[in-house]
C-alpha cells in the first residue's frame, strides 16, 4: 500500500545537468547568424527608404564622388554661344516720324485790303434834283476776297453838323445778306437816290424837310466806314 498523499507514480527530481561545451558553441553560432540577418535586413530597408525620398532608383553615390555632372561652361578661348529661345523676342520697330501737315498753298485774303468809299454824282443840286449816292467796295490786295455786300450791311447816312438828317436803315424793308468774291483790283458799287426827306429811327414820322445848305454824306458796309463827302442843296 502506498503512503497517504502520494500519486499513482512518483519521480524524484535530481539536480539538472549543464549543457556540454559543444551545445554552447552551436547556440553562439546560431545567435551570430541571426544577428547578421537582422543587420542586413535593416541596411536594405534603409537604402530602399532613402531611394524613395530621393525619387531616384539608383543608389546614393559614394562619399567623395561627383554629385552631378557639370553643365557646359564657356572656355576662355572661345565665347559661349547663346542658346536660342523657343519663343522669338519682339524687336522694337523704329517709331515713324509724323509727316508735317501740308499747309494750303492758296493765298489768304487780308481784310485790310478791302476798302469802302462813298461819293455823290454832283457837288451841288438844284431844288428839283435828287442826289444819287454811291457805295463802292474795292479789293486793293493781290488775292480774291469774299465780301458781304448785302443791303443788311449797307447804310447811307446824311448829316448836317450834329443833326442826323437821314439814314437808309430807318425805314428799310427786306434787308438781306449777299456775299460776293471781289477779285484783286476789282470793285462792287451800290447806288441810292435820296429824295431830299428826313427820317428817324424805326421809321418814325418826321414833318420837317431839309432846306438849302451844306450836308455831309457818309456810307458804311458792316464795320467799314467811308470818308465824308460834302455836297450842297440849293
Amino acid at each position: 500500500m502506498s503512503s497517504a498523499g502520494g500519486t499513482g507514480s512518483s519521480r524524484v527530481n535530481g539536480p539538472r545537468r549543464k549543457p556540454s561545451p559543444r551545445v554552447y558553441k552551436r547556440r553562439r553560432q546560431l545567435v551570430a547568424v541571426l544577428a547578421l540577418l537582422l543587420v542586413g535586413g535593416l541596411v536594405w530597408a534603409g537604402i530602399a527608404v532613402a531611394g524613395l525620398f530621393r525619387g531616384d532608383p539608383d543608389p546614393a553615390p559614394a562619399a567623395g564622388s561627383a554629385s552631378a555632372a557639370p553643365g557646359p561652361t564657356a572656355s576662355a578661348s572661345s565665347p559661349a554661344t547663346p542658346t536660342p529661345s523657343a519663343t522669338p523676342s519682339a524687336t522694337a520697330s523704329p517709331t515713324a516720324t509724323p509727316s508735317p501737315t501740308p499747309t494750303s498753298t492758296e493765298p489768304v485774303c487780308n481784310p485790310a485790303s478791302i476798302e469802302v468809299t462813298g461819293s455823290t454824282d454832283a457837288e451841288t443840286y438844284a431844288p428839283e434834283q435828287n442826289p444819287v449816292f454811291s457805295l463802292t467796295v474795292s479789293n486793293t490786295g493781290e488775292v480774291p476776297c469774299p465780301v458781304n455786300v448785302g443791303t443788311a450791311q449797307m447804310e447811307f447816312l446824311i448829316t448836317s453838323g450834329d443833326d442826323r438828317i437821314f439814314s437808309s436803315r430807318d425805314c428799310q424793308e427786306g434787308a438781306e445778306d449777299l456775299e460776293v468774291t471781289i477779285e484783286p483790283g476789282e470793285s462792287e458799287t451800290a447806288r441810292f437816290t435820296w429824295e431830299r426827306v428826313r427820317s428817324a429811327p424805326e421809321c418814325a414820322e418826321v414833318e420837317n424837310v431839309p432846306g438849302p445848305g451844306q450836308y455831309v454824306f457818309q456810307t458804311r458796309l458792316g464795320e467799314r466806314t467811308s470818308d465824308e463827302t460834302v455836297f450842297t442843296l440849293e
